[in-house]
This record gives structure tokens, C-alpha cells and sequence, in this order.
């Protein structure tokens, strides 16, 4: 099995992830705690789980608008 989380940038700094299919969030301030974080909550997640994910992709979502001025 194989979980991708959704990363955004917060808006109060740092970043957010969630699994897409799952019940499991968390946040961070840098990208290296995201990640240490990420793999906690999965751990917990799936604690008492016979099935275990083998893999997880970090999909990370960068919105940015830009605007077009009218002539």
C-alpha cells in the first residue's frame, strides 16, 4: 500500500499535510519536521493495523494567483 499526503504551505508559516483516503493530518514548521512528523501519524494510524503502508509520497501543492490587469 502506498499513502500520498497532500502538502500546503500554512498560513500562519510552515506547512500542513494530509493523506488523501485517510483520517491522518499534521503540520510542521520546516519540510524535515514535516517529514518526522508524517511518519509518526502513519505509525499511529496504522498501529493496531495488520495491513502497513510500504510507502509514502508527499505530494506538495503550491497555489499561487496571479492577476491580469484589464487593458
Amino acid at each position: 500500500m502506498e499513502l500520498i499526503f497532500e502538502i500546503r504551505d500554512a498560513e500562519e508559516g510552515g506547512f500542513y499535510a494530509r493523506a488523501l483516503g485517510h483520517a491522518i493530518f499534521t503540520d510542521a514548521e520546516t519540510w524535515d519536521e514535516l517529514r518526522a512528523n508524517i511518519l509518526e501519524a502513519v505509525s499511529l494510524h496504522f498501529e493496531d493495523s495488520p495491513e502497513q503502508p510500504r510507502l509514502v509520497q508527499l505530494h506538495y501543492v503550491k497555489d499561487e494567483l496571479i492577476p491580469i490587469e484589464a487593458a
